[in-house]
Parts: structure tokens; C-alpha cells; sequence
């Protein structure tokens, strides 16, 4: 099971990680969040029908990937599809930071009980609901997204290019977290659909 996702009976999915590979996986998640930032979320007073309402950002972010984490809806062609993208940004994109939140806070709620109940074994094994899994899918894309935007990813060779680097290069120890995460994904991918 080492490094890859194996179906749990009852659905979810489980996957053996090491101290390392735990501590990677909280911090990134853990930063994840950070850029992402800490929403405007109502306060528990606050009326529910204003919260749906509420307007969200109208213009994409300036981080690069921020930019590919919260995309435009639609091409910016006309003056129509610019207006278009911003009002679907406006009503969608705090919707959208809070699922990509929480799907990292249950990354790192997930590892950080992972990691209580390991101490000074070295290791445990992950085992994740089917929420769970789905939760954790959409951080490890997320991850990836932020990632490959960080070393300019966009097209198959440019991932190939990576796997070529120096170890010397500076870039080198992201690069290998960036093919880790591709692989626990495709491994969780591939659990979610053989158990469905």
C-alpha cells in the first residue's frame, strides 16, 4: 500500500504514509489555506438569506495561482463575456475559496489525528471516509494546481522537462512533491472509481 490509495469495504480509501510524507502533506495543505485566505464567512447571527447573497470578489486575482485556482467562467473576447465573468465571480467565488478550505483543513484534520496516533511509530496508515476521499481529491488538485502554476507547468513536455532536472536545481525539491502529489491523486482517482 505504500504510497498509494487502496479501496476501504464501505467505500473511502486508505494509503500508508511515513512521518516525512505526513509533515509534507500538513504543511502544504497548511499553506494551501494560507493563500487561499480566510474568507468572509458570516457571522452565526448573521441572516441567512444576506449570506447568500453576498458578493464575492469581481475581478481575478493577481496571484498567478490564485488566477488558476479561481479561473474566469468565460473568455475575455467582448465587453458581453468580461461582463458575464464578472458577475460570476462576484456570486461564486466565496463559495469556491470556502469548499477549497475546507477540503485542505480535512487534509490536515485527517493527518494531524494521523500523526497523534503514530507518534514515534514512524508511520500510519490514512484511513479516509468517502467524504473524506473526495475532500482530499480536491486538495491534492488543488495542491498540484498551485504547484505546477508556481514552476510553470502547462503541457505535458513541460512535466517531462521535470523529470530531468538537476539536483542541483532550486526548484528540484518542489518539482518531486509536485510528481508525488500527481501520483497520490492518480492512485486516489483510481480507488474512487474502482470501488463505485
Amino acid at each position: 500500500m505504500a504510497g498509494r490509495f487502496e479501496a476501504l469495504a464501505g467505500g473511502g480509501a486508505a494509503v500508508a504514509l511515513d512521518d516525512v510524507e505526513i509533515s509534507i502533506l500538513r504543511s502544504l495543505a497548511v499553506q494551501l489555506m494560507e493563500l487561499i485566505g480566510p474568507g468572509d464567512e458570516p457571522a452565526a447571527d448573521a441572516d441567512p438569506l444576506a449570506a447568500l447573497f453576498a458578493e464575492g470578489p469581481s475581478e481575478p486575482p493577481s496571484d498567478p495561482a490564485l488566477r488558476r485556482l479561481f479561473p474566469d467562467a468565460y473568455g475575455d473576447d467582448t465587453e458581453e463575456l468580461r461582463a458575464a465573468a464578472f458577475d460570476f465571480r462576484r456570486y461564486t467565488e466565496n463559495d469556491l475559496r470556502a469548499r477549497k478550505r475546507e477540503d485542505a483543513l480535512v487534509v490536515v484534520r485527517a493527518l494531524d489525528s494521523l500523526s497523534a496516533e503514530a507518534a514515534g511509530e514512524g508511520g500510519a496508515v490514512l484511513k479516509l471516509s468517502p467524504d473524506e476521499s473526495r475532500a482530499w481529491l480536491g486538495a491534492l488538485n488543488d495542491l498540484r494546481l498551485t504547484i505546477g502554476t508556481r514552476l510553470e507547468v502547462s503541457d505535458d513536455e513541460e512535466s517531462e522537462r521535470l523529470y530531468r532536472l538537476p539536483d542541483s536545481d532550486p526548484r528540484k525539491p518542489m518539482v518531486m512533491a509536485y510528481l508525488w502529489l500527481g501520483a497520490l491523486q492518480e492512485s486516489l482517482v483510481e480507488t474512487l472509481l474502482s470501488s463505485s
